[in-house]
């Protein structure tokens, strides 16, 4: 059993206690972080080191964005795309070696598309759609078991968000960016394994507003996600979130998913 876990941490730095305490609890082999906002050489490697990560691939930049594996199995690192070419660091994607040899791993945090759905208004929605369009191309020439995970920033299902008529126009639910992620995942057939193993319409959330949060109210979203392709997606053997990080001191406003795959 191999199990893989993603996590956007909303900065690595400010959480790498909670990291440890997460890496601690839920032991999973391989984690894969979003929205890190450090460059490699600032990001605490000896926390990781420490807890026996011994292996990581660290694709970030300054104060914003950035995407870590870190990982107790040995893999090696494959490319680094720039699906919004702009330079962003957004996409890190390794290949497990050993027992897991051959596992695809590609992790990544889609942009958040700004606020204004409309790309003649908004240029990062804009970019946001295109961003998905270039993954489109890239998954359809994909030939191994992949699993591609992280911050999509897209509730694709009316029942991924609290509430579906009120937030039919607001970014990251909209009809054009669940189209275009429906591409995505139609380009590589990609099966959503928070759905395979959470069926539709139960509650999975993975994210809420730091505002309705500390009102205690549960307007959540499914935002992160873990996809595979079919090969793959018939070994995972579970999914779950682990929503008590919320609890936690000064959380991130996303929880942590993890899988469990039978290799």
């Amino acid at each position: 059993m191999v199990s893989i876990a993603t996590w956007n941490i909303n900065s690595v730095r400010l959480r790498a206690d909670q990291v440890a305490r997460f890496l601690t609890q839920e032991e999973p082999d391989v984690l894969c972080l979003q929205e890190i906002k450090t460059e490699e050489k600032h990001f605490p490697h000896q926390v990781f080191e420490d807890l026996g990560y011994t292996h990581r691939a660290v694709h970030g930049q300054k104060g914003y964005h950035g995407v870590a594996t870190v990982s107790r199995l040995p893999f090696r690192e494959l490319d680094r795309h720039d699906w919004q070419a702009n330079g962003e660091a957004r996409h890190v994607g390794v290949e497990l070696l050993g027992a897991a040899q051959g596992m695809v791993i590609e992790n990544v945090y889609i942009p958040a598309g700004g606020d204004i759905p409309d790309r003649e208004q908004n240029a990062k929605f804009g970019q946001k759609l295109d961003f998905l369009e270039r993954m489109a191309f890239w998954a359809d020439r994909l030939d191994r078991p992949t699993l591609i995970t992280g911050d999509f920033n897209i509730a694709p299902l009316d029942c991924d968000v609290y509430d579906h008529k009120a937030l039919i126009k607001v970014v990251s639910h909209t009809p054009i960016e669940i189209a275009a992620l429906d591409r995505f995942r139609n380009a590589h057939g990609f099966e959503d394994l928070g759905r395979k193993h959470i069926p539709a319409p139960e509650r999975n959330y993975s994210w809420w507003s730091y505002r309705t949060y500390w009102q205690d109210k549960d307007r959540g979203r499914r935002l992160d996600h873990m996809w595979a392709s079919p090969d793959l997606a018939a070994q995972s053997r579970s999914h779950r979130f682990v929503e008590e990080t919320r609890r936690w001191d000064q959380p991130s406003d996303h929880i942590p998913l993890v899988t469990e795959f039978d290799l």
